[in-house]
């Protein structure tokens, strides 16, 4: 997968502050008379949680105003505790008040999805891995996918290109599963097959690949198809997951399960920036 750099970092928070600052600026904040003083913020947490995103948050400062000095008080990852300061800022009072709302942006949403992904890896064994999917949101797949991995989750393949997963829309369009799979072999990429019932999973036991993907089984079948697979091959869940039913998912002995609502549906942390 792709990773999370400063060339990435500074590309996505300056499309977002150019679609809050199009086409005339700060209007409001010109008219501070005393919009060049230095003056100091804080950041403060208003629930526990996962921190990330910080680098983002930083980024837009220093976008704004060259002269922020950004002072981080946790690392991306970590937990925080309520009313406990995230980050420091010193810089000019229309650089802290034209970055606040993107800069709160960019971390109360990687905070919320990497609070949001601990949650669910809390509920599970230690043999089995929360994952993300590609129920993203458009053009920010990198920084979700990242602030997942904060959280405690693993990322499933970046795009379409990164790995092959022979879904139902698939195996509906070639009507031959087989065929489809004998072609998937010789790429030698990565391969996943998402099976829906033993039938379809009878197909697939003759050939050597990487993983199964069981979607939306109960739980009696899915055990049946576990002790199928002896172990031969890496195997996922997927399919309505909620902190309500991941821990008995987990307690079959499945290697992963996918999570589409850690990126999709993450509530967003709730801070706040204090002058």
């Amino acid at each position: 997968m792709k990773k999370v750099n400063q060339k990435y970092i500074n590309s996505v928070v300056e499309k977002a502050l150019l679609e809050d600052l199009s086409p005339k600026g700060d209007l409001t904040t010109d008219l501070v008379s005393k919009k060049n003083k230095i003056i100091k913020a804080k950041i403060i947490a208003k629930q526990n949680g996962i921190i990330s995103g910080l680098n983002f948050c930083k980024t837009a400062f220093k976008l704004v105003g060259k002269e922020t000095i950004f002072k981080k008080k946790i690392k991306d990852g970590k937990r925080i505790k309520k009313n406990k300061v995230i980050a420091e800022i010193k810089a000019k009072a229309k650089t802290i008040l034209t970055a606040e709302r993107t800069a709160l942006n960019f971390l109360n949403h990687a905070s919320g999805i990497s609070t949001y992904t601990n949650k669910f890896v809390k509920k599970v064994g230690k043999k089995t891995k929360i994952c993300c999917t590609r129920k993203t949101s458009p053009n920010l797949r990198l920084f979700e996918k990242y602030a997942v991995k904060k959280g405690g989750g693993y990322n499933h393949r970046f795009n379409l290109s990164d790995e092959i997963l022979i879904k139902e829309n698939h195996i509906s369009s070639d009507e031959n599963l087989k065929n489809l799979l004998i072609k998937a072999i010789k790429t030698k990429k990565i391969i996943t097959v998402e099976v829906e019932n033993l039938e379809q999973l009878k197909q697939i036991l003759e050939f050597k690949f990487k993983r199964i993907l069981f979607d939306n089984m109960n739980l009696k079948l899915l055990k049946k198809c576990l002790k199928i697979c002896k172990n031969n091959y890496e195997t996922e869940y997927s399919g309505n997951v909620s902190l309500e039913n991941i821990n008995l998912i987990s307690k079959t002995g499945i290697n992963r399960i996918s999570v589409g609502s850690i990126t999709h549906s993450a509530p967003i942390f709730d801070s706040s920036l204090l002058i």
